[in-house]
């Protein structure tokens, strides 16, 4: 069994547009999430846009298999990562859609994470990236 990579992702916090909710309530995403991830999501993404120094990290993500989350028809492909914030067992969601910023990472829990950590809109986080 080969060790574990863990890389560092620091970002600021932002509101998104609401897809990445819509995305996790779909009955095939929320299945794929607590069968690979391990816990049933909560029904929203913490949205962080990475700072300038990511790039490495960034690199390393799409260059990392990820946990691959199958799509329905019609829909795009995505993987996840699992990661930590404070403790919490998370998970970063890639939708592999054309034109997805690729500075910018959603973060899913089984909780709110912006109320569980009171973050706001601007706030600088830092969250620990496990590639498997």
């Amino acid at each position: 069994m080969k060790p574990l990579k863990i890389v560092s992702l620091k970002g600021e916090v932002f509101s998104g547009s609401g897809e990445g909710a819509r995305f996790i309530e779909l009955p095939w995403v929320k299945q794929q999430i607590i069968e690979k991830i391990g816990f049933i999501p909560y029904s929203g993404t913490l949205n962080i846009e990475l700072t300038k120094n990511n790039l490495e990290a960034q690199n390393s993500l799409k260059k990392a298999k990820g946990i691959e989350i199958i799509p329905a028809r019609g829909f795009c492909r995505g993987k996840c990562f699992r990661t930590y914030m404070d403790y919490l067992k998370c998970a970063i969601v890639i939708p592999e859609v054309e034109g997805y910023a690729e500075n910018v990472v959603e973060i899913i829990a089984s909780v709110n994470l912006r109320k569980t950590l009171n973050l706001k809109d601007g706030d600088i986080v830092e969250v620990e990236v496990i590639l498997e």
